[in-house]
């Protein structure tokens, strides 16, 4: 009573003081001396209608701390027209003319739609295992306002001890051109019984298409890196620069089903500006031009050699600096180029008898280059680079194929291509003399390493690792790459909770290991891939434990030939030796083969088997398939000794083997299956050989 008693008093004052001055005006209007006749001119009308009241307030929980809020919007005036803004407040208690001021504004608040439409709005910041009171005016441009809604109720949810999944906030961070990742935060789920489906399409499209489930990513730490509960996955192959929405379907036992929607953009393929100023420049103008290119400018480099420079400059998102050869085999660097911190630069058709390096760049493009390295390709380290564009290239190491030179402590040097940070993508690359042909950075040196594109790409000679995608942080996408005469094929060593995806992914002549999941790695996800090796067809030799893998319609052939190379044993023959995969590893529909041994053996988890029979019986692979070289439509001579290098063959299949229509169907994976079913390894039957490398 006492706040309601001093709002009156406030307006008595308000009345008083007005009044007087317009008597004040009136008196100095009388006085004027001007020829003008006041009585014409008339005061401008005002707006004195108040907004419609919102009478359908809802509120419904989200979350431990967010309450989502929805209502139809009002009109401007009655009915009609748009509101200028809304005034939303909420408090622990129910809301009135009376305690208005005291109940807390929330930040933030939507712009209005025209009257009849949906409005939503999520309230955030708030108190877990609260019952919150949620009221809105509509205010015009005038400042009118409307009468306070409906009030709604909600409470948040509590702290989850149980195992109901409480859904937080998604995104899709970091595009790519053709791959979206998916990000799901959430609190509870802690029996892991949940799943999210996800169905896509493009803009303008009706059909919806499905995608793969999303990966449960329990919170958990290694290596020094955590990461917190969450769904996570990816949409695979899509189109460039396009807008896609996105429809997640959130069920379990403990849920009723929960469905969002999300936008997303892949980006676009990075290219000189449309109008953009060509400069020709030779080697003795190069540096100056360096010094005053322009965002848009195209530095087009002359027939000729050229020393290493180093670039200050930088470009702008949709007007990048480009610096071009005119053709990569007569403009030759002879010495490093290094654009350290530039952003949206490009390097094109150039040769580099040296190192290409960008240090914390943003939006660097490498496209048809070729680089000819002592040690190091073309590299990007620090923490605050991302989206670098690396295609098209061949890059060539001083690291030869022998038992001297393979393996962690062989005679090699060198990282091919070797990137930290997110949103990279690193595709039709060909890939050759190496320590490790491409890789992500390891250990304290890692930073972000999440949404990148490793694909395409043609590898030889991979002394350590063909493809390292150690210390990979959710939603890198290696897939579709051919690798040939590597000591080991795919490096996860760790997946820091995943997904890592391992897809299409061709391997002959891989000496230690198809998969190296070392140093407790977690996530790993690994489909129709193909591998042919001697040795052990499919071994991951560490005694530390690995978990939530997930292996699917892969081919694993091994056999003759094991022993120690480069200072490491790979087995004798065994089809599976997974001792250290735990039970939350899941394996099925993949083929297996020994050559040469007369044997069908191993072990996954704790389980041991003789026979396919036992591996069907005993372990998760209750579809594997037994099969041989013959299921290659091309002879393939089986490696039974690594050294010399081998010729690259063509993994394409035969029809009417037992690696034909026995795979999984798995959604936005394998759509285009012909027969009854996916095949088994990398390639459909009927497929021609993809394009791998530069383009």
């Amino acid at each position: 009573m006492k706040r309601r008693a001093q709002h009156c008093r406030l307006r008595q004052w308000i009345f008083w003081a007005g009044l007087l001055l317009f008597a004040t005006l009136s008196v100095a209007g009388c006085g004027g001396t001007g020829g003008e006749d006041d009585s014409e001119v008339k005061p401008a009308e005002q707006d004195t209608t108040a907004p419609s009241q919102i009478t359908d307030l809802e509120a419904i929980s989200l979350s431990t701390a967010s309450v989502q809020l929805t209502w139809t919007s009002p009109g401007d005036d009655g009915p009609d027209g748009t509101v200028d803004h809304y005034d939303i407040r909420y408090a622990t208690h129910p809301i009135d003319d009376d305690n208005w001021d005291s109940a807390t504004q929330a930040s933030d608040e939507p712009l209005p739609v025209r009257a009849g439409g949906a409005a939503s709005f999520p309230v955030t910041g708030l108190t877990a295992a609260t019952l919150y009171y949620f009221c809105i005016k509509a205010v015009d441009e005038a400042s009118n306002e409307g009468s306070p809604s409906n009030v709604a109720s909600a409470p948040t949810a509590a702290s989850p001890t149980g195992d109901a999944t409480i859904p937080g906030n998604i995104s899709c961070p970091y595009p790519t051109q053709e791959h979206l990742s998916i990000e799901w935060e959430i609190e509870g789920d802690n029996n892991l019984d949940g799943s999210v489906s996800v169905r896509y399409r493009a803009a303008g499209e009706r059909t919806w298409r499905s995608g793969m489930n999303l990966f449960r990513i329990p919170a958990d730490s290694n290596e020094g890196f955590l990461w917190s509960d969450k769904y996570s996955g990816s949409l695979f192959e899509l189109m460039p620069d396009t807008p896609y929405e996105i429809e997640l379907t959130l069920q379990g036992p403990d849920n009723t089903p929960f469905v969002q929607t999300v936008n997303a953009h892949t980006r676009a393929i990075p290219q000189a500006a449309v109008n953009a100023v060509t400069t020709a420049v030779g080697p003795d103008s190069l540096s100056a031009a360096l010094l005053s290119a322009d965002p848009g400018e195209i530095l087009l480099l002359e027939t000729g050699t050229y020393n290493g420079f180093t670039v200050s400059r930088n470009g702008e998102t949709d007007n990048p600096m480009v610096i071009r050869g005119t053709d990569a085999d007569s403009v030759v660097i002879n010495g490093d180029v290094r654009l350290d911190g530039c952003r949206h630069v490009h390097l094109e058709s150039v040769t580099v008898n040296g190192m290409i390096k960008f240090n914390n760049g943003i939006g660097i493009v490498v496209r048809g280059c070729c680089v000819h390295a002592d040690e190091h390709g073309i590299v990007t380290i620090g923490s605050s680079g991302e989206y670098a564009y690396i295609v098209d290239n061949t890059v060539i190491g001083a690291t030869t194929w022998a038992d001297s030179t393979v393996g962690a402590n062989g005679q090699n040097i060198g990282e091919g291509i070797l990137v930290t940070g997110p949103g990279h993508v690193i595709a039709h690359n060909y890939v050759r003399g190496f320590r490790d042909a491409i890789s992500l950075m390891e250990d304290n040196g890692a930073y972000n390493q999440v949404s990148i594109d490793i694909c395409h790409n043609d590898i030889e000679v991979g002394a350590d690792d063909g493809i390292e995608a150690d210390f990979a942080m959710g939603n890198v996408r290696v897939l579709n790459n051919r690798i040939t005469n590597s000591f080991v094929g795919l490096s996860s060593q760790p997946s820091l909770g995943g997904p890592t995806y391992f897809i299409r992914n061709a391997m002959y002549n891989i000496i230690y290991s198809p998969f190296k999941i070392h140093r407790g790695s977690i996530g790993d996800i690994a489909l129709h891939n193909t591998s042919v090796k001697c040795g052990d067809a499919f071994a991951v030799f560490t005694s530390d434990t690995w978990s939530r893998a997930y292996f699917r319609n892969n081919l694993f052939i091994g056999g003759e030939g094991g022993g120690s190379y480069g200072g490491y044993g790979n087995g004798n023959g065994a089809v599976a030796n997974l001792y250290a995969a735990d039970a939350g590893c899941s394996f099925n529909h993949d083929g297996y083969g020994s050559i040469g041994t007369d044997r069908f053996e191993g072990r996954i988890g704790v389980e041991r088997f003789d026979n396919l029979g036992g591996m069907r019986d005993r372990t998760s692979e209750i579809d594997a398939q037994q099969v041989d070289l013959n299921i290659f439509d091309d002879a393939i001579a089986f490696p039974a000794t690594p050294f010399p290098e081998k010729a690259i063959p063509e993994l394409l299949l035969r029809s009417g083997t037992d690696a034909i229509d026995t795979g999984l169907v798995i959604s936005n994976i394998n759509d285009n299956y012909t027969g009854t079913a996916p095949d088994l390894g990398a390639y459909e039957l009927g497929d021609s050989l993809p394009h791998y490398g530069p383009r």
